[in-house]
């Protein structure tokens, strides 16, 4: 529903979806943790031993600038941020799987631990099963707003 513009009389545009409504708070908060953790741990990484291990400081680093992102699409809400959060979070359920496969394939090629190494196994899966979560989430939200 639209209220009217008190200056033309016509309808403004219409309200955003809120996506964080019920357990899509649980998404927002799981999500915040995360930028938290990859953010300020390769930070720490990057500023101290990037030379040990820059693929895997570079990985934390590029996990947490996409755990930020789809953190904002979902605060953001409307039609245009789920699409965005969408793409993201599938690209990360893609990053983490192929990461994860990397990390047990060839150890060697990751001297210190990424985020999503493991499947996330540092992070008690969380990087593995927050993506899953957040589309099918994110699918509900779209399936509600086309109805």
């Amino acid at each position: 529903m639209t209220e009217p513009d008190k200056n033309t009389g016509a309808d403004a545009a219409p309200a955003r979806q809120k996506l964080i409504s019920g357990p899509g708070i649980l998404l927002v908060w799981l999500y915040g943790v995360m930028v938290v953790g990859a953010v300020s741990r390769s930070a720490v990484q990057i500023s101290t031993d990037f030379h040990k291990a820059p693929l895997a400081y570079s990985l934390s680093a590029l996990a947490g600038l996409v755990y930020g992102f789809i953190t904002y699409s979902l605060v953001r809400g409307g039609d245009t941020a789920r699409r965005a959060a969408l793409v993201c979070c599938a690209a990360e359920l893609v990053g983490v799987l192929a990461v994860g496969a990397w990390t047990l394939a060839e150890p060697s090629a990751f001297p210190d631990a990424t985020v999503w190494s493991d499947f996330g196994m540092g992070y008690l899966f969380i990087p593995v099963i927050l993506p899953v979560t957040a589309i099918f989430w994110l699918s509900k939200a779209r399936r509600a707003s086309a109805g």
